[in-house]
């Protein structure tokens, strides 16, 4: 009842600092960003990451669902729905994998059945010594298997593409 659209799941592989998985069949994207120095800095990116605060901050509302908590642990699912007037997309995910270390703070996220696309997108902010703190987002997308959804994918793409720009500035 709540599986992936696609499997395995953990492929956009937050904990690690080198994503060179190859995914076949996906559009594969990774970009990282500075968005502070610090202490201060670290701290409260790594809390809002990990209370969806990028989805959040770029217009999404997200729900937890089964009795999930606001901050992600690895399992729970939420639905993340962007409204545009009254024309409203739902979302179902679940998180697939979560890291939470001093220096290395994110997680992953899949699609459910019903997401407009199949895929695994990853939200990472990490730091390194000097204390620069950075934001890394990871995707993996494909088409959803059937449906309206996957006669509208190049529209999806155009979307995404404005959705990542927000992400990247979400905690800048």
């Amino acid at each position: 009842m709540h599986d992936l659209t696609y499997g395995p799941p953990g492929q956009t592989r937050p904990a690690g600092e080198d994503w060179s998985v190859d995914c076949p069949g996906f559009r594969r994207f990774e970009r990282t960003v500075v968005i502070g120095h610090g202490e201060s800095d670290w701290v409260s990116a790594a809390e809002a990451v990990l209370r969806w605060g990028i989805k959040r901050r770029s217009g999404f509302r997200v729900t937890p669902c089964d009795g999930a908590d606001e901050r992600v642990s690895a399992g729970a699912r939420y639905r993340i729905t962007a409204g545009w007037g009254p024309f409203a997309v739902q979302e179902p995910v679940r998180v697939v994998a979560v890291v939470d270390t001093d220096s290395r703070c994110g997680f992953a996220y899949g699609t459910q059945p019903g997401h407009p696309v199949s895929g695994e997108e990853a939200f990472i902010v990490h730091r390194n010594v000097d204390g620069t703190v950075f934001f890394t987002l990871r995707s993996l997308t494909r088409p959803a298997s059937s449906g309206f959804w996957r006669q509208v994918f190049p529209l999806l793409l155009v979307a995404q593409r404005f959705f990542r720009r927000r992400y990247l500035r979400a905690l800048g």
